[in-house]
């Protein structure tokens, strides 16, 4: 088990998120010891506004120390026009391996599910099973863009193993909980060639699954038929979520077309 070894301090950690299927988001960690290769797009943008310099700097994740602190004075300055509040979309609320992390999240969603506030989690570790004592309104995903091992080391490197991760989150279906599955951002065959269906059938026991393309990767634009892909793709989401009853969501810019559910 690994514990942070830096804090630092932020000015305020409620805020309005521009993500198309969020509300509201806190980000009570600066970076992700998960490294993701994809490019990570929060990394791209810390580095860009300055937050940190290089990769190494950005694996080395940090706490806000005052996270508490803030929500206090913050919840009742929003709670009006909250509909839910997501941890994380700029880190990870469940980081692999970092059980403070992990502690802080949960007394962040207890603290907003005593304000009568739902929240929805995803992470690329493990979900605790302590999370199904908390609000049943809440909302518990991972990441799963693939079930090869040696993809993982390569793309996700200080990630949580796949099946740790179904497993978690399966554990957490059992109890109750709603759950649901990202599959973004999603690879093309020149990348990795995997079984889509296969996937699937793996997760086809949550109650929702977000779909996406990749972007910012150079890979992409190399594979021609990336267009059609992510739009055959995109309707195997809908008919699997639609013949099992599952809440589905396309991301903007993957098919062409857009649909949801």
């Amino acid at each position: 088990m690994k514990t942070v070894c830096e804090y630092i301090e932020r000015k305020t950690l409620l805020y309005k998120t521009g993500v198309e299927y969020g509300d509201y988001t806190i980000n009570h960690i600066q970076g992700c010891s998960h490294g993701c290769k994809y490019p990570c797009y929060a990394f791209l943008m810390a580095k860009r506004f300055g937050k940190v310099e290089t990769y190494e700097e950005w694996t080395e994740p940090k706490l806000v120390s005052n996270a508490l602190e803030l929500l206090r004075k913050e919840i009742p300055k929003h709670k009006s026009k909250i509909r839910s509040v997501h941890l994380c979309f700029t880190t990870d609320p469940f980081m692999y391996g970092y059980e403070d992390v992990s502690e802080l999240s949960i007394e962040i969603i207890n603290m907003l599910n005593d304000a009568d506030i739902a929240c929805t989690a995803l992470t690329k570790g493990v979900l605790p099973v302590e999370l199904a004592k908390l609000s049943d309104r809440n909302q518990y995903g991972i990441t799963l863009i693939s079930l090869d091992e040696v993809f993982r080391e390569k793309i996700e490197p200080g990630a949580a193993p796949y099946q740790d991760r179904i497993s978690s989150l399966r554990a957490l279906h059992k109890k109750g909980c709603k759950t649901w599955v990202s599959i973004e951002p999603y690879p093309t065959p020149n990348i990795i060639e995997q079984d889509f269906k296969q996937i699937l059938d793996e997760i086809g026991f949550v109650n929702k699954i977000i779909f996406g393309r990749t972007n910012y990767n150079a890979e992409i634009s190399k594979y021609k038929a990336a267009k059609q892909y992510y739009n055959e793709l995109s309707q195997q989401v809908i008919d699997f979520c639609t013949t099992k009853n599952i809440e589905y969501h396309i991301k903007d810019g993957t098919l062409a077309e857009n649909k949801s559910n």
